[in-house]
């Protein structure tokens, strides 16, 4: 099992940038893969970016690519999304998650273990 905790949430101004971290802690070894999906209100959850910890490859939405980067420390158990130029469209709810995936960008559902999730709001 996986713990994953979301920290950087927040709410800003459109244009903006805010910095999301998710630390990993327990069988960090059990996956290769992390990312971030989102949810809105009303909205299906929605995959946003996502880094294989093996050949260090990262995916991207449509909707944020030129606009987040996705990156991985070292030790692979902390997951970094900068989030740049940010917009009102992109106000949800972040999500952590860690599994494993042959897929380029996971589905939500793909992956086996997720954070409890931090809000950001642009406004």
């Amino acid at each position: 099992h996986v713990q994953l905790v979301e920290s950087g949430g927040g709410s800003v101004q459109a244009g903006g940038s805010l910095r999301l971290t998710c630390a990993a802690s327990g069988r960090t070894d059990s996956y290769n893969v992390m990312g971030w999906f989102r949810q809105a209100p009303g909205k299906e959850r929605e995959g946003v970016a996502a880094r294989y910890t093996g050949d260090d490859k990262a995916y991207y939405a449509d909707s944020v690519k030129g606009r987040f980067t996705i990156s991985l420390n070292n030790a692979r158990n902390t997951a970094i999304l900068e989030m740049g130029n940010l917009k009102p469209e992109d106000t949800a709810m972040y999500y952590c998650a860690a599994g494993n995936s042959d897929l380029t960008l996971p589905e939500p559902y793909e992956y086996a273990n997720r954070g409890q999730g931090t809000q950001v709001t642009v406004s």
